[in-house]
């Protein structure tokens, strides 16, 4: 078996696509890369399935868009699984993200492959393994939003404010803000509330952004915020932003 290099066994891959130049595309690049081996191809879901059931590879390439059982079916169907694979999914459509890493993808690369991209990928199935804790948390810990050519990860904790725009939300971190497709709703259910808030049908803060609140009279109250805005709070969430206030 191929080692990592600085020792370790290399990650046992399989590639699942129904496009024989892709899969060929894809067996060339992780040739010439360190770190994994690629055990086995399918060229349906199907028989991925059983190849995984059969090969239990560590990692699996699998393409979204194949006929009958499609990547997302596949990765429902090992969802649970104690010993599932890490799953990267390799598409040329990025409107599949949010589902995707609903299903707890670590990745989502966009084809044509990069071998820079793949390698980040890899990564971060490396990173995984080194990093899994006896507990994981329930909520959201990242975004994977589209971005010129490719998907940025977005960790929740640098995200301060989070607005609807019709069914998008627009997520903002220092110095730059993403567009993400996502009802504020659907999105404030996978956040952790000790870390965000929803201060309004349109906005959502994450809690260390409000540095106070001001009483503008007639019963409306806005939140203040550590960029110096002041936010309008709905009627409906200013007994939750009050009772963080402690009031």
């Amino acid at each position: 078996m191929g080692e990592i290099a600085g020792g370790g066994a290399a990650l046992r891959t399989l590639i699942v696509d129904d496009e024989p130049l892709a899969v060929e595309r894809m067996q060339v690049i992780c040739a010439r890369m360190d770190g994994i081996i690629v055990i086995g191809t399918a060229s349906d879901g199907e028989a991925g399935l059983r190849l995984i059931d059969a090969l239990k590879p560590d990692v699996v390439l699998l393409d979204l868009t194949m006929p009958e059982t499609d990547g997302l079916a596949v990765a429902r169907r090992l969802g649970g699984k104690p010993d599932a694979p890490a799953v990267i999914f390799v598409t040329a459509h990025d409107e599949f993200a949010v589902e995707a890493f609903d299903l707890d993808a670590v990745d989502y690369v966009l084809k044509p492959v990069a071998p820079d991209r793949l390698q980040r990928a890899i990564g971060r199935v490396m990173a995984r393994r080194g990093e899994r804790t006896m507990t994981e948390s329930k909520w959201l810990e990242e975004f994977w939003v589209p971005y010129r050519s490719e998907l940025v990860r977005i960790p929740a904790s640098d995200v301060y404010r989070i607005d609807a725009e019709r069914d998008y939300v627009r997520l903002h971190v220092p110095g730059q803000s993403y567009l993400l497709l996502q009802t504020i709703t659907s999105l404030e259910q996978k956040l952790d509330p000790a870390r965000f808030i929803r201060i309004h049908r349109s906005t959502i803060l994450r809690r260390d952004h409000v540095t106070g609140l001001r009483h503008e009279g007639l019963g409306v109250w806005s939140a203040e915020t550590g960029d110096g805005d002041a936010l309008r709070i709905g009627r409906t969430y200013l007994p939750a932003v009050k009772k963080m206030a402690g009031r």
